[in-house]
């Protein structure tokens, strides 16, 4: 890898989805992107806003940064985006793995979509494949394929800084499910150790926390504490005995709240079904499909 600098990176926790969204921008330039922004949704009502995303935009413009990117490490299952929002606002471009394709037809499946849905990626600006990188001023952004709890997930190198999504948690709660249409625990145990090949001393950020046990909120870890401490992948964790874990524990949890309109919604880029001619755009709701 060529030598770490420490990009300056602001999370910003959402409570309702325990997500956490990052601005990351330049140790001394105003240029930055934005990471896994939350679109806040009401479920009972159907409702959406922007709060969430306005919490960054308020960051954006208080330091007058120049956004180039809207990141996404995968299409969630428990937020919307707010990537075409941002984009609107900013003039940034949308980034996911270029294995969202694959996601795509998956859930088109699942959804029974037809000619309104693309499966080419095209709803996206830039699809990334493994080892692409972006350049935003002093930014070297390095894109890692890490599947496993999706084919899409996306691990993002920034200086001394990894984005690694939902392929691992904080050390007390471990790594995320295995279960949705596309996903493999062996192949995320190949993905988790390759990010821990990278130095000790790299910061690893998280998508979600949840606070296991009443402890504060929290989403910055390093290698090294993964390496020692992560409860189900530490050094000496086999892939057979994690494979295991992993399988007999998805098998136990439930859905994500959100997963039935956050995938619709997150596989189109952020962007809602196209709208019907009362002007409305619908999610569906598949019976007895999970």
């Amino acid at each position: 890898m060529a030598e770490l600098s420490p990009p300056r990176v602001t999370a910003f926790f959402d409570e309702q989805t325990f997500t956490v969204s990052y601005l990351v921008r330049e140790s001394t330039g105003q240029k930055a992107v934005i990471i896994d922004s939350v679109l806040d949704f009401d479920a009972s009502s159907g409702r959406t806003s922007t709060e969430s995303a306005d919490k960054i935009l308020a960051a954006v413009r208080k330091e007058s940064l120049q956004v180039d990117w809207v990141l996404e490490t995968h299409a969630h299952a428990d937020h919307l985006s707010a990537a075409p929002y941002l984009k609107a606002e900013l003039g940034a471009l949308v980034a996911i793995g270029s294995q969202i394709t694959t996601v795509q037809k998956e859930f088109g499946q699942v959804f029974n979509l037809g000619a309104d849905l693309s499966r080419d990626g095209s709803q996206f600006d830039r699809l990334l494949n493994d080892g692409d990188g972006l350049r935003v001023g002093e930014l070297e952004i390095n894109a890692w394929h890490t599947p496993g709890h999706t084919p899409a997930c996306i691990t993002y190198l920034i200086g001394d800084a990894a984005f690694v999504g939902d392929t691992l948690f904080m050390p007390d709660y471990g790594t995320a499910r295995c279960d949705f249409p596309g996903g493999d625990a062996a192949v995320m145990y190949q993905s988790i150790q390759r990010i821990l090949t990278l130095p000790e001393e790299t910061r690893v950020f998280v998508c979600h926390d949840y606070g296991p046990d009443g402890r504060p909120f929290a989403w910055e870890s390093t290698v090294a504490q993964q390496r020692a401490e992560n409860k189900h992948v530490k050094e000496g964790v086999s892939e057979e005995k994690f494979v295991g874990m992993r399988t007999a524990r998805d098998a136990t949890l439930a859905m994500p709240a959100l997963i039935l309109p956050s995938v619709q919604v997150n596989i189109r880029a952020g962007e809602f079904p196209p709208s019907e001619e009362n002007g409305v755009s619908y999610l569906k709701l598949p019976l007895n499909a999970f």
